[in-house]
């Protein structure tokens, strides 16, 4: 059953959220989070379907029939829009969509290519966009939510992945762009997660580098994915006054130099 609130009502009940990136990290552990508030949740993967199984099952084993998975390559227009289709099928409704799918990688000045400039733009910046079009008129009748995850280095560049930092900050405008677009029904929020969890391709960091990474947060500890989860259900909350706006979950990172 759905958890209530001190009131006994049931708390999000009914509601529908789309996570895109949703089998693993911080994507799943928003699905969980979320239905763990009531939601139903429509697991979105690319190529992780073991992972989004799983997790489908576990949920649907806590509560039946309240989670599935659909997948799709969000760089490919006709999967993309298909994956739109099928979300809005799958409940009849969606009161939440979280752009949180991301591709992640270096390009150094003198080796990028296009279809890096492609696949970071597209995974970052077209995909949110376009899920949030097709979706918009489903948001605008439950007078739901989007949230954009971003990243702190929208605004500080990260070494060699200036295209990956750039379309973080499309991924900003987005945000801004659309809590106008959007409004008064649908609010529209980003979360720029800092050290939250390791990159999986800088997983051979060495213990000294990882802590040179920790110096620099005023906060000296690394954040996990539940301090994502907990933004998440704040921006989410019903009568929130927030809209528009990218919140910083990086224990104070962004504030150093």
């Amino acid at each position: 059953m759905p958890p209530s609130d001190v009131t006994g009502q049931p708390t999000a009940a009914n509601k529908v959220a789309l996570i895109t990136g949703a089998a693993r990290r911080i994507g799943a552990a928003l699905a969980q989070s979320l239905h763990q508030q009531g939601y139903r949740i429509i697991i979105h993967y690319g190529h992780s379907a073991a992972e989004a199984q799983a997790l489908s099952e576990r949920l649907n084993q806590h509560r039946a029939n309240s989670a599935v998975c659909l997948q799709a390559d969000l760089n490919n227009d006709t999967q993309r829009q298909q994956l739109a289709q099928q979300a809005l099928a799958s409940f009849g409704q969606l009161d939440l969509l979280i752009n949180n799918a991301s591709s992640f990688y270096p390009t150094a000045v003198g080796s990028g290519t296009p279809e890096q400039w492609d696949d970071l733009f597209g995974s970052n910046a077209k995909a949110p966009f376009f899920l949030s079009q097709a979706l918009a008129p489903a948001l605008k009748k439950s007078a739901g939510n989007i949230i954009n995850i971003a990243d702190i280095h929208a605004e500080r560049p990260l070494r060699e992945h200036t295209i990956y930092c750039m379309a973080k900050a499309a991924n900003v405008m987005l945000t801004k762009s659309l809590a106008i677009e959007l409004a008064p029904q649908v609010r529209v929020n980003g979360i720029a997660p800092g050290a939250i969890l390791w990159p999986e391709q800088a997983a051979e960091l060495g213990g000294a580098q990882k802590e040179n990474i920790l110096k620099k947060i005023p906060l000296e500890r690394p954040g996990d994915p539940t301090h994502i989860a907990n933004a998440v259900s704040f921006l989410i909350q019903p009568n929130n006054y927030v809209t528009g706006q990218v919140l910083s979950i990086d224990g104070g990172r962004s504030l150093s130099n």
